[in-house]
């Protein structure tokens, strides 16, 4: 006869209690049956369990051995059970994930938090990468989930808006324009050198900020041009130039910048996630379920 996990909680039961009735009652089967297994159990060990007595029962030695046993047996069990359920919710293994750099300063934060309560097991790779190479890297496999900016062309990948805000203007702290508390007119900061990324990293921001200041009558005079959003700012509180950048760059806290609304309605940026179509992982499916309840009331200006 072989080993099973019954025989050890029907054994286990009556070593608690030391009384097959009580056991069977804890155990919500008949007495006889009961005794059958520990029978059995005792036939497997090749030893006896118990010193039965007419009222109540003890343990022998190699009962009092075999709870302790017993015990640890049935708790790997029920982890190894929890363990596969855990993995099956995506909250054991790992996750590589990619963000902008403006991730970092918006949504980011909260779902990490989440991520880290729901999951603790899971290993947690992060990488700050630009849109585009992202995008390989999610087709070469070496991230299995990304923050990026629209648009996301690649027919392979699906891509979930998570994110909207408007943009603002970041000026030093000592521009004129700085100096008042009311929203500014786009129009005034023609003459002034602008910072700004290469429109490949970007492309639909980079336009966004373009035709907005086309709209508001003059074409940017890009001065300098940088790869990072935080080093934009820190270009503006250098006094390099002006910029526009998304909203949530303020919880940067650089200092020597002021940040300003415009009376012309800025355009809304959009950050979203994106993750290879028709292979979502576990954990994907983890991280795609967090975002859906830390970010829904970002997109407001739908």
């Amino acid at each position: 006869m072989k080993l099973e996990l019954r025989h050890l909680r029907y054994f286990l039961a009556v070593a608690e209690e030391l009384h097959f009735g009580r056991a069977a009652e804890r155990l919500h089967i008949a007495q006889p049956p009961l005794s059958v297994q520990v029978r059995a159990l005792e036939a497997i060990v090749g030893a006896p369990l118990f010193y039965r007595m007419q009222r109540r029962v003890l343990l022998t030695k190699a009962g009092e051995v075999l709870v302790q046993e017993a015990r640890h047996l049935l708790a790997r069990a029920s982890g190894a059970i929890e363990a596969a359920r855990s993995a099956s919710r995506g909250e054991i293994g790992e996750l590589a994930i990619g963000f902008v750099s403006t991730a970092d300063y918006n949504v980011l934060p909260s779902l990490l938090r989440e991520l880290r309560a729901r999951a603790p097991r899971l290993r947690l790779g992060l990488r700050e990468l630009t849109t585009d190479v992202q995008i390989r890297a999610l087709s070469d496999r070496t991230i299995d989930a990304g923050f990026v900016m629209p648009p996301v062309d690649n027919p392979e990948l699906e891509y979930r808006p998570v994110h909207r805000e408007p943009l603002l203007v970041a000026l030093h702290e000592n521009h004129p324009l700085a100096r008042h508390a009311a929203p500014i007119r786009l129009a005034d900061l023609a003459g002034e050198p602008f910072l700004l990324f290469p429109r490949q990293l970007g492309p639909r921001l980079y336009d966004d900020i373009v035709s907005f200041c086309q709209r508001c009558g003059f074409s940017p005079r890009v001065e300098q041009e940088a790869v990072q959003m935080q080093t934009i700012i820190s270009l503006v509180s250098a006094g390099i130039g002006v910029a526009l950048i998304p909203a949530s760059l303020t919880n940067l806290g650089r200092t020597g910048v002021v940040y300003k609304t415009t009376v012309e309605e800025a355009p809304l940026t959009e950050l979203g996630v994106a993750w290879r179509r028709g292979e979502c992982l576990d954990t994907v499916r983890l991280l795609l379920e967090l975002v859906s309840t830390v970010a829904p009331m970002a997109l407001h200006n739908d």
